[in-house]
């Protein structure tokens, strides 16, 4: 018999109805409680919370947010969230691409700067936030993307999400990847634009998709997708862009100081640097700080300094986190061997999975998809995952679509071959005695 939800509202008996065509609450998922038909916006926080303490948390919804005692390097130290228990794990789950969080020239560099400056800005960037180091990085950062200027905010979501809201208006077109980050699309959103989103990847879409528009139109990409962790075919979708007039945006999350000869991402890689109008990157993936910037001209520059709202009216990035995040960019282009390392890794741990026969979806980059596609059993697995000794974080709807969930595994320029070896082999047993291999 369907388990009923208890001490919910007559308004929220849409809830028991759904319990009982789909075996009971514990298959729900958070997209059973997104929306609510009582008037009470406080009237869904009972079914929700009987349905996280009775069935998610314990059947391994605890698994995130796990605390961290360490840095997040090769192997960490977590507290285990039902049990308590303090766990050694083997990481691929931090992004910190190239180790550079815990590198000693980075945390000297914070140090100082918090001797310095202080722990925050205390202050909007347009008010009393900016300091020197704010600027020194944003000039670095100009002279690295080999743009007139760049901008920073202080996390890469609030970069995306106040870059397109500046920019976009009322009857324009927002026209991005479907599977571009969230961060983009609340962007689009916020503008209040027309959205429309072209099939992954798939030119010719975006080619039917820019059909029938008119006026302003911008087209999002991102170097390369954080879930699925393949390349944009961006020769060719900013042919069509081109041809269509309309302006583009590229995110490098996940490929700036990374792709190209020098690091400067994806764009840089095909020779498409001056062919696309906006470039966005983070600081929180390669660098291992937090923050993110938009690089372009000084007319955009200029323009954001008046409109990126979650600029104006947002505190500062913390100098000493931008003092940080300056030395790790200094060391990315001192050091290239460190995305050299990164990219053997990245060989040899593909030639692993290969070779167990796991799937790993379309992946060509440092992140590597798990694909487990059933929405229930991922918990499961990732339960047999960490008491095996591996931190793997299972990703589920709303990360990506229902029946799409996997693990992401993130390749650092400092796993040794040997733990790349453990990691393999523990993935290898596991998804063979889970039936997925």
């Amino acid at each position: 018999m369907a388990t009923r939800i208890s001490n919910t509202t007559p308004e929220e008996s849409h809830l028991n109805d759904a319990a009982a065509a789909n075996g009971g609450i514990a298959d729900f998922d958070y997209s059973n409680f997104y929306y609510s038909s009582a008037d009470d916006i406080f009237a869904i926080f009972d079914p929700y919370n009987e349905w996280w303490y009775g069935h998610a948390r314990d059947n391994g919804y605890y698994l995130f947010s796990q605390p961290m005692s360490t840095p997040p390097r090769p192997r960490i130290e977590l507290e285990e969230q039902l049990g308590h228990e303090r766990l050694k794990l083997l990481n691929l789950a931090s992004y910190n691409y190239l180790g550079l969080s815990y590198h000693p020239e980075v945390i000297d560099a914070a140090k100082n700067a918090l001797d310095h400056y202080g722990l925050g800005a205390a202050g909007s960037p347009i008010l009393s936030g900016t300091m020197e180091i704010h600027v020194q990085l944003e000039k670095e950062l100009a002279k690295f993307k080999k743009k007139d200027a760049a901008m920073v905010f202080a996390t890469g979501y609030s970069t995306n999400v106040g870059l397109i809201q500046a920019l976009m208006r009322p009857g324009d077109w927002v026209i991005m990847d479907q599977n571009v980050h969230a961060s983009i699309v609340d962007g689009a959103i916020l503008s209040k634009a027309n959205v429309r989103f072209f099939r992954h990847n798939r030119p010719d879409d975006l080619e039917k998709k820019l059909g029938g528009t008119t006026g302003k139109r911008l087209v999002i990409v991102e170097g390369v997708y954080s879930m699925d962790g393949d390349e944009a075919r961006l020769p060719e979708i900013i042919e069509v862009a081109k041809r269509h007039g309309a302006r583009t945006m590229i995110d490098e999350a996940h490929s700036t100081f990374l792709y190209g000869k020098d690091g400067r991402g994806v764009a840089e890689k095909y020779g498409l640097e001056d062919e696309i109008d906006i470039h966005v990157g983070t600081f929180s993936k390669a660098l291992g700080g937090m923050g993110g910037f938009v690089a372009g001209s000084q007319a955009l520059y200029n323009y954001l300094m008046g409109f990126a709202r979650s600029r104006v009216f947002s505190c500062a990035l913390s100098p000493a986190v931008a003092a940080g995040v300056l030395q790790a960019l200094k060391i990315v282009q001192r050091e290239p061997q460190l995305r050299d390392a990164l990219w053997s890794n990245v060989a040899y741990m593909r030639g692993l999975l290969g070779e167990a026969g796991i799937d790993v979806g379309e992946s060509t980059s440092q992140i590597i998809p798990i694909m487990i596609r059933n929405d229930r059993k991922i918990f499961g697995v990732a339960q047999s995952l960490q008491r095996a000794g591996l931190y793997l974080q299972p990703i589920i709807y709303p990360a990506v679509a229902k029946h799409r969930s996997r693990f992401r595994i993130s390749i650092s320029a400092t796993h040794t071959t040997q733990q790349l070896d453990e990691a393999a082999a523990i993935l290898s047993d596991v998804l063979q005695a889970e039936g997925l291999r």
